[in-house]
């Protein structure tokens, strides 16, 4: 796949025969980079392989794991004296108005156009994760939440919309999308990954970068790979995995984005995958990326992640020796500055330690993508049509003084149209955990002829519950308290009283949110201790004087131990931050029914109150819109439709556990420990209900490499409209390798109006059977299995048995990886 070319304004220069050819559009890709390859010099090869961050704060309050350590430490003129990479994230590192972010983003590659030998712009990049990170940008939900809306379709729009934004500023890569499959939820990046389960982080990943890419945005898949099977939860810490869980969790959604969405860039982990760092290893950037999945595209390093090979890592000696292990294993560009690809990899090269033939490798790479984002040719403007356009209606020129104060406030990053966007999302992932019914027959929700609303919480009004620790305002703006947050950022309890104008809202905050990590001070004075008693009590009192309790629960996201969840932000253990267990037994002490809201980076342990609590409402930091969408859901104008992406513990202990269990990784008498979780994954609840009715397969026997349909029909059985997520499993009782109990094989959303029945048919190829056999290659195997149809990985409506016939088959890199659904 070729990224699409940006569309070009400048008028092509008259006598092309004049231009190197390089420079001429009309020629192939390969045959242009391999003509300027020959023109280069050493030192302009070299340069092409890092980027520079001129915005990095050197105080220690750095975005980037040991960026106060790495950073300022660079001339900035010898780095760019030659040509240059990548630039870093000129709008991600500190509050700027987008357009004269842009302005100075133009005339930057300006600078490298007009007085560098060659006058090759450079690739900017900026994060995306939550939306394009920058000051006034929407702040769309997390990951978590996009893998709990099951709807690969609107995150590519939502992709698409972030691509947008990110081309008309002029930033050519995004940072996006995570594809690491949760595996311990007490690491800190929970809320960065899509889920636990790889089919469904495989197809929503895949979809996001498919919409980023269709703007001409190349989209980075992190971190490859096995990052977030650290052990005990911890970042950055060693990954001790087997093959098998390599191959068949870790890996697969990486290879969807590849083969089936034509990803152009991938990030390399941190970590040591058994002892071997990912930065340092052939097989895996190599062997396995290149060769097997045949990826084109450019690697390039985690922040630092070069100099770590020697920095924290101690597998080389110098800088130069961290450079050499890096290109050799295949990363193609160091970000986010040239520590080891600048000046120590010149004297590498220079003294005949280190091959051109591998600088040469990595150069054509990175010239073949810049290629493709149309950098080379002749007609390239730096400036971008939207700047272009203020520029011009004020007579205003590139690098004129006029020129900041013509386009200062000429760009809306968070438009009526990103944010209807980023509200249908939310909506979608807010998910209905329990909703049993009272005394009286009736469920707590949706909220009717309620005169009094208690809400309580620390986050109930605080914008930090509604955004990951990749949105601007908690990435960077965190570090600039006196900035206004630059998009409007309703809080939970605000929307709470929008929603319910008739009624009486009341809010005590009840107790305070740890500012540093999620346990509250050992050592509070009796001071500390009276103050947390009074504000219980007044929180206590609100509850019991108000006809219903909303308690507000959850994570404030924050970098390396700034928060509760997010980078560097790893838990002991999956009980609520700091106090908060405290605020809910108060609640719950009184006679008033509760509501549980969690607006979290990663799942708590919620079995301590289960019998007690008249609701529970879970929203994965759902954005800018997110607290409209809690609302929504707590009245009825919204019928929840969100799936849980990762399982809800009972118990805060036994981590690392996901729903991909063999039975003996399941309850059994042969353990006192029950890991069952309290809401499994795939698990949501609606306020009408469905039936599913005539199921089977079209086949009862097909062949190893056979292809069936699985059906069912659904109809809404309620009175109002709503949404069924239709989930397909595969149960393999019997196999030569100790398989899970279930897991995901494909899914969709069903919209039935109140009565009205829809069929769904899934296409099923024999290849999404196959795992990792004992001799360690792909097979499928003959025998019996089952398809279940259910609305979670526990609530199985449908057994469907299937006979597997022929022989033992290997299936490699090309099979199919994905069951498509098509509903009627």
């Amino acid at each position: 796949m070729t990224v699409e070319r940006p569309q070009q304004r400048a008028t092509k220069r008259a006598d092309v025969r004049a231009l190197p050819a390089w420079r001429n559009p009309g020629l192939h890709d390969a045959e242009r980079v391999a003509l300027l390859l020959a023109e280069m010099t050493l030192e302009e090869k070299i340069a092409q392989l890092y980027g520079v961050w001129v915005g990095a704060e050197v105080d220690g309050s750095g975005v980037a794991p040991h960026q106060h350590e790495m950073a300022g430490d660079s001339d900035i003129d010898a780095l760019t004296a030659h040509g240059l990479g990548q630039l870093t994230r000129s709008f991600g590192t500190r509050p700027v108005d987008p357009a004269l972010g842009s302005l100075a983003l133009a005339r930057a590659q300006h600078h490298l156009i007009s007085s560098t030998r060659l006058g090759i712009p450079a690739v900017a990049h900026e994060e995306c994760l939550a939306g394009f990170t920058a000051h006034g940008a929407t702040v769309y939900p997390v990951p978590l939440s996009w893998g709990a809306t099951f709807d690969p379709a609107l995150v590519r729009e939502a992709a698409t919309a972030i691509g947008t934004d990110l081309r008309a500023v002029g930033v050519h890569q995004g940072l996006a999308p995570v594809l690491d499959v949760a595996r311990d939820l007490r690491w800190g990046r929970v809320e960065e990954t899509i889920g636990e389960d790889p089919y469904l982080v495989g197809t929503i990943g895949a979809a996001y970068v498919r919409g980023l890419q269709s703007t001409g945005v190349i989209a980075t898949l992190k971190h490859f790979a096995g990052y977030s099977a650290s052990r005990g939860g911890r970042n950055l810490a060693p990954v001790h995995v087997g093959p098998r869980e390599l191959a068949d969790v870790l890996l697969p959604p990486f290879e969807m984005a590849v083969r089936d969405a034509g990803v152009r860039s991938v990030m390399h982990a941190y970590t040591t995958l058994d002892g071997v760092p990912s930065a340092a290893d052939p097989h895996l950037l190599t062997t396995l990326l290149r060769e097997d999945w045949h990826f084109d595209g450019t690697v390039v390093a985690d922040y630092f992640g070069v100099a770590f090979l020697q920095r924290l890592h101690g597998i080389a000696e110098s800088l130069g020796h961290a450079a050499h292990l890096a290109l050799a294993a295949g990363v193609d560009v160091e970000l986010p500055t040239g520590h080891c690809y600048a000046r120590p990899l010149l004297t590498e090269v220079e003294e005949g330690r280190v091959p051109e033939a591998l600088v040469d490798r990595a150069v054509t790479r990175v010239l073949l993508q810049k290629c493709s984002l149309g950098l080379l040719d002749d007609t390239y403007d730096p400036v971008p049509e939207r700047l272009a356009a203020l520029l011009s209606d004020s007579d205003a020129h590139l690098h004129g003084p006029t020129a900041p104060d013509a386009v200062e406030g000429g760009f809306d990053l968070d438009s009526a149209e990103n944010r209807d966007l980023a509200r249908r999302l939310a909506e979608q992932a807010v998910i209905l955990l329990a909703n049993p019914p009272a005394a009286d027959g009736r469920p707590a929700l949706p909220l009717t002829g309620i005169g009094s609303i208690a809400v309580l919480g620390p986050l109930a009004d605080d914008q930090a519950a509604l955004l990951g620790c990749y949105s601007f305002p908690a990435h960077v703006g965190q570090q600039h308290p006196d900035v206004p947050a630059g998009i409007p950022l309703p809080t939970v309890l605000q929307a709470v009283r929008q929603e319910f104008p008739t009624a009486t809202v009341g809010w005590e905050q009840g107790c305070p949110m740890p500012r540093h990590g999620g346990r509250p001070p050992a050592d509070r004075d009796d001071t500390g201790h009276r103050e947390a008693d009074r504000a219980l009590d007044a929180a206590k009192a609100l509850a019991a004087d108000s006809d219903l309790c909303v308690v507000v629960v959850g994570d404030e996201a924050g970098l390396f131990g700034r928060g509760t969840s997010g980078e560097g932000c790893d838990a002991p253990d999956l009980s609520l931050p700091g106090d908060q267990a405290a605020l809910v037994d108060a609640a719950l002490d009184t006679a008033t029914p509760v509501v549980l809201v969690v607006t979290s980076g990663r799942p708590y342990a919620l079995g301590r109150w289960a019998d007690r609590l008249s609701a529970v409402v879970q929203a994965f930091f759902p954005g800018e819109e997110g607290a409209r969408a809690i609302a929504g859901v707590l009245s009825g104008r919204i019928n929840p439709s969100g799936r849980l992406p990762v399982s809800v513990p009972r118990l805060p202990g036994g981590q690392p556990w996901t729903y991909l269990q063999p039975p003996l990784g399941l309850a059994n008498d042969t353990s006192s420990l029950d890991p069952t979780p309290l809401f499994p994954f795939g698990h949501g609840l609606s306020y009408t209900g469905f039936a599913w009715e005539d199921a089977h397969c079209s086949e009862a026997v097909t062949t190893t490499d056979g292809r069936i349909s699985a059906e069912v029909t659904i109809r809404n059985t309620g009175s109002r409209s709503g949404t069924e997520v239709v989930q397909l499993y595969l149960h393999d009782p019997l196999a030569t390798v100790s398989q899970p109990v279930r897991r995901l094989i494909g899914y969709t959303r069903v919209d039935l109006a109140p009565g009205q029945a829809r069929r769904v048919v899934f296409d099923v190829h024999t290849d999404v059977f196959s795992y990792t056999g004992s001799t360690r290659t792909r097979v499928v195997e003959p025998g019996d299995v089952e398809l279940h149809l259910g609305a979670s990985s526990s609530l199985i409506h449908h057994r469907l048995r299937l006979r597997v016939k022929g022989a033992l088959r290997t299936v490699g890199h090309d099979r199919v990886m994905t069951c498509p659904a098509l509903v009627h």
